[in-house]
């Protein structure tokens, strides 16, 4: 069972997410919180898999909050939802550490789908919005020194994470190395172990932010 905290300052939208949610056999809302604060107090006590975070919130806002959840050991994944498709919330979760990036305008079923991806461990951006994160952090190469963590990854895992960056799927990355796809979930895996990172989002992030791929 996925266990989930809404985090949202209006109680009729989380409510709304509650019934969705809750509908689930395999998921279910165990907490919810109306502000940043007690976003972060109740994910300490009640340690949801996934967060559903809004971002306009009165005192704490939801990419700061999200900033705190994601920085303890045993953080669950922070689902951002905002009603504003603007890049500088996107570019802003993501630094904070979030694992996946949808809009309110988005269906009941994407809503339940993306709450699922993100508990497998898995993270949530469109082709599209990779695009927009390569852009971005691809501009910003030239800032940041070299991770001495690269030196770990063999040479496949180095090919799986050059491939991995460019957004493509782990059955895409298959079928450009000829190999298995239980293959490839096997190297990125070791890949995010031996980087550090969360999931393949902030591995996207890290690839470019690090200078390892360039635009």
């Amino acid at each position: 069972m996925t266990r989930v905290l809404l985090v949202d300052d209006q109680t009729l939208v989380r409510t709304g997410f509650r019934v969705i949610l809750d509908a689930q056999p395999d998921l279910e809302v165990v907490g919810e919180a109306g502000d940043g604060l007690e976003a972060v107090a109740a994910s300490a006590e009640l340690a949801p898999d996934v967060v559903c975070m809004d971002v306009q919130m009165p005192g704490l806002d939801g990419l700061e909050a999200t900033r705190r959840i994601t920085a303890s050991p045993e953080a669950p994944a922070v689902l951002v939802l905002t009603t504003f498709d603007r890049d500088d919330y996107l570019f802003q979760a993501l630094e904070a550490g979030a694992s996946g990036f949808l809009l309110k305008t988005a269906s009941p079923e994407q809503l339940v789908e993306a709450v699922r991806v993100l508990a497998r461990g898995d993270a949530l951006l469109s082709p599209a919005v990779t695009r927009r994160v390569i852009e971005r952090f691809g501009a910003a190469t030239a800032e940041v020194a070299d991770d001495p963590a690269l030196a770990e990854l063999t040479d496949r895992e180095t090919d799986v994470y050059r491939l991995l960056a460019e957004g493509l799927s782990n059955a895409e990355i298959a079928g450009r190395l000829y190999v298995g796809e239980a293959t490839v979930k096997t190297h990125v895996s070791n890949i995010l172990l031996k980087l550090g990172v969360r999931d393949r989002v902030q591995a996207v992030v890290h690839a470019y932010r690090s200078g390892f791929v360039r635009p």
